[in-house]
């Protein structure tokens, strides 16, 4: 491949990921076409009935345990009950008052939870909005998923036992946190989580930051993004009410101005390309004070650095169920199933018992836009659906409330894989599945290795 074509590639992928992740947030449906009447209609009736049936209480303040507080968004079923949580921790926007065109916050994912007996909370990682601190990749230091954890599950209305879900960085932390062995964490899924695997197997590409030893461009697009170090924040000790009433009028998004990233990725040198489009300080280039050491774009692929974050590394044990959702057309697919196979082959054994994945044939973090003809481009897949929404619950039913409403997970195929060209869902009790060999072919003098599976 010629190096204007592998520059090309890297731009576009730069592209396509920097276009999802300004839209895209978890419990979001920012993809219906529909007005901003009728989405702003839509949402009001859900935070109605919301308010109805939830104690809802936003912006609420996390101490973590060097003083840093994370702001929180906690809903629980109204009662004198107590009620499992699903947690879920993000880098982006969930500020329910940010109505821009476009942008109205659709709570019936946090609905849907509250109708089920979850508490549902979701909190920005440290250095993103409201919650305090200076970002680094995937909000280290890995205690503050710890501190998370520990003060939701010491709620008096909680149940003890909590789970997380999420996809790509919302997804990303929960490895490495689950490697800690923290009370109460009782079950995971994590869905498109590439960026969080480190070092396994044969990959040491440390959160896709790289590949064969190169960086992969998109990061640094994205980055562009998510080094918020400097932003506007009200004072220290703000009480809940005004910081609410802060939210209604600035919920401290940027407005970054536009970039052409295509122009951009070709500027020399790459530790110089944040600069050229006056891009935030942050932990890309420059020497900041958080606990991975910056400058990540100096960084080699086994720099020491690397192991101080939030990353998951082969020397980490995880002793919790986790439910892995994969899919082709990501840029992670291959540490992604290497973690999957290393957690079935280190974890206690009645835990490695408890993995399962489903591998998709969608994009990054599309598995629920899966139709009855799903294109990946310009490739037919034919049906691709699964029921997304009974797979998590079946699967926090029996890990967190302790029973299966007639979809006992022991039952459950280990992996769930489409093939493509066949169009069709298949199961395994591995990957790859018993039977798969594989096939090599010579393309001129490069080599090509592919599964076949029979």
């Amino acid at each position: 491949m010629s190096k204007n074509n592998m520059i090309r590639k890297s731009v576009v992928a730069a592209a396509a990921f920097v276009l999802l992740f300004t839209s895209l947030s978890f419990g979001q449906n920012q993809f219906t076409p529909k007005s901003d009447v009728e989405l702003r209609l839509h949402r009001n009736q859900i935070e109605a009935e919301l308010q109805s049936l939830a104690v809802v209480e936003r912006k609420v303040m996390v101490t973590m345990r060097d003083g840093k507080r994370m702001q929180a968004d906690i809903y629980r079923p109204k009662g004198d009950e107590k009620f499992p949580i699903i947690f879920s921790r993000t880098p982006y926007n969930f500020n329910w008052w940010d109505t821009r065109l476009g942008a109205p916050r659709d709570m019936t994912t946090v609905l849907d939870a509250i109708k089920r007996g979850y508490g549902y909370v979701i909190m920005n990682e440290r250095g993103h909005f409201f919650s305090e601190g200076n970002y680094d990749i995937l909000g280290p230091p890995i205690t503050d998923g710890e501190d998370a954890i520990k003060y939701l599950t010491s709620q008096k209305w909680s149940n003890g036992k909590l789970g997380t879900i999420g996809c790509s960085s919302t997804a990303e932390w929960q490895p490495a946190v689950a490697a800690q062995n923290v009370p109460g964490y009782a079950a995971m899924i994590a869905q498109g989580f590439g960026a969080g695997v480190g070092r396994v197997g044969p990959y040491f590409e440390q959160g896709n930051w790289y590949r064969g030893g190169a960086v992969q461009m998109l990061f640094i697009a994205w980055l562009y993004g998510e080094q918020n170090q400097v932003r506007p924040m009200p004072p220290a000790g703000t009480s809940q009410e005004d910081l609410i009433r802060f939210s209604k009028s600035f919920d401290l998004s940027q407005q970054a101005p536009p970039v052409d990233w295509s122009a951009a990725l070709r500027h020399l040198p790459e530790m110089d390309i944040m600069k050229a489009v006056d891009g935030p300080r942050g932990i890309f280039a420059d020497d900041m004070p958080v606990p991975t050491g910056g400058a990540m774009i100096k960084r080699t692929p086994n720099d020491p650095a690397w192991y101080k974050g939030g990353l998951f590394h082969d020397n980490m044990r995880i002793n919790i169920p986790g439910f892995w959702f994969m899919s082709w057309y990501d840029v992670s697919v291959g540490p992604n199933l290497a973690l999957y196979n290393h957690v079935r082959k280190t974890a206690r054994p009645d835990i490695a018992d408890k993995q399962y994945a489903v591998i998709a044939p969608t994009l990054h973090c599309s598995y629920t836009r899966a139709t009855e003809n799903t294109v990946v481009g310009e490739r037919s897949m034919g049906d691709a659906r699964l029921d997304y929404s009974e797979l998590t619950y079946g699967w926090f039913d029996y890990f967190l409330k302790g029973h299966s409403e007639g979809n006992d997970i022991t039952k459950w195929p280990k992996v769930r894989y489409f093939t493509m060209g066949a169009n069709k869902w298949q199961e395994a009790d591995q990957w790859p599945p018993r039977g798969a060999s594989p096939l090599h072919r010579l393309r001129k003098i490069r080599r090509t290795s592919l599964h076949t599976i029979r």
